[in-house]
């Protein structure tokens, strides 16, 4: 019985054999797939390097005691911003005071004697006419005077160093920025002069310095941009650049140079270079990293492309590009910078290429494509059939 069942099986199989082959065969081809083009576009452009650096500030200064004494208060907090003038600190000003008054007591005393002095040697000068006295008296109550008016003097600048002594009790800031955090708590007893206690730092904010290097290759071309623009002493200054932080995408920060140093680095064959940049928001830190970009070139017309349709193999960048036969090939290229969401193309791309722009997970080199240019309608389906 189960022999009668595989052969009947076995016919029938036999006899659909050809009907299956017959419907295997009637189904076509897959169409080529449809990419889209566009020709590489005419654009002026301006080649651009970029380069990485840190931010600095424009002034740093360390606020230390000139004066010692008692830290007796503190009048700010921990990374505030300051102004020029804002008072910080105050050192205990009593015994400040005390050698201040004792001064002007001093000075008091002086002037008393100068007076006394003055006096005395405006009668020995009729007394010696008169030959009432004589002129070795005379001639010591001249120099009792000048000493007299000697100690005055000193004693003035006595007072003047006490006052002096007296304000650098109270520490203010030098200039405005940012404070640090206070490196002395109040109660502490504070160093002044050589060796002077180190109480806290301020850096400027707005406006800030970008500081990088480039290699001597770069000084030169730039130099020779700007004698061509008939500057011939800035070596670069007069070039305007931009910067972007490391979480943005474009350089959207314009700034201006305004140093080049005056030697390349014999070790690294770089030279060190400024920018400076507005900076309102204080969103600049000093030691942030970030990217800036200058001008490498004068404004010159060049190809671009969408940089999206840009692909990389390995360390080469290329581009499909659709033959007359609608054949796809890929075609390597020198790419330059980004302008406007467009690459520029230095080199090994016609004008009248097309580029495929749309569509790029479906080509590979060598397949059929059906392109249609960019910007161009669809085209029409194709009627349906009817069965």
């Amino acid at each position: 019985m189960t022999t009668s069942v595989s052969v009947r099986l076995a016919a029938l199989l036999f006899l659909l054999a050809p009907a299956l082959a017959a419907c295997g065969g009637s189904q076509p081809a897959p169409p080529p797939p449809a990419v889209t083009v566009a020709k590489p576009v005419k654009q002026t452009v301006v080649n651009k390097d970029e380069y990485v650096g840190r931010f600095v500030a424009v002034d740093s200064v360390e606020i230390r005691a000139r004066v010692s004494g008692t830290l007796e208060a503190v009048h700010f907090n921990d990374g505030q911003s300051v102004n020029k003038g804002d008072l910080l600190f105050t050192i205990d000003r009593r015994s400040f005071q005390n050698a201040l008054d004792q001064a002007r007591a001093n000075l008091l005393q002086a002037q008393s004697n100068f007076a006394f002095a003055d006096t005395d040697l405006a009668r020995a000068q009729q007394l010696v006419r008169d030959k009432a006295i004589p002129e070795q008296v005379f001639d010591q109550r001249v120099q009792a005077k000048r000493n007299a008016e000697a100690s005055v003097a000193a004693n003035e600048a006595a007072v003047r160093q006490a006052e002096l002594d007296l304000e650098f009790t109270q520490l203010r800031a030098p200039i405005s920025g940012r404070i640090g955090d206070r490196r002395v708590s109040p109660g502490n007893l504070v160093t002044g002069g050589t060796g002077a206690t180190l109480l806290a730092t301020i850096v400027s904010t707005d406006p800030i310095r970008f500081e990088f290097t480039f290699d001597e290759a770069s000084l030169l071309r730039y130099d020779r941009m700007t004698k061509q623009g008939g500057d011939t002493t800035t070596r670069g200054l007069s070039l305007p650049v931009k910067l972007k932080l490391i979480d943005e995408q474009d350089f959207t920060h314009v700034g201006e140079m305004d140093f080049v140093d005056n030697v390349v680095d014999r070790a690294t064959g770089t030279i060190r270079a400024r920018a400076v940049f507005a900076n309102p928001g204080t969103r600049f830190v000093p030691g942030m990293f970030a990217r800036i970009q200058i001008p490498a070139s004068p404004a010159h017309e060049a190809l671009v492309v969408p940089d999206d349709a840009i692909g990389t193999d390995q360390t080469r960048k290329f581009v499909y590009v659709v033959a007359p036969d609608n054949t796809v090939k890929q075609v390597y290229v020198t790419v330059g910078v980004v302008t406007e969401g467009r690459r520029v193309i230095q080199d090994g791309l016609t004008p009248d290429a097309r580029v495929v722009v749309n569509g790029l997970m479906r080509v590979r080199p060598g397949i059929k494509v059906t392109p249609q240019e960019e910007g161009a309608p669809p085209p029409a389906a194709p009627p349906a059939k009817v069965p």
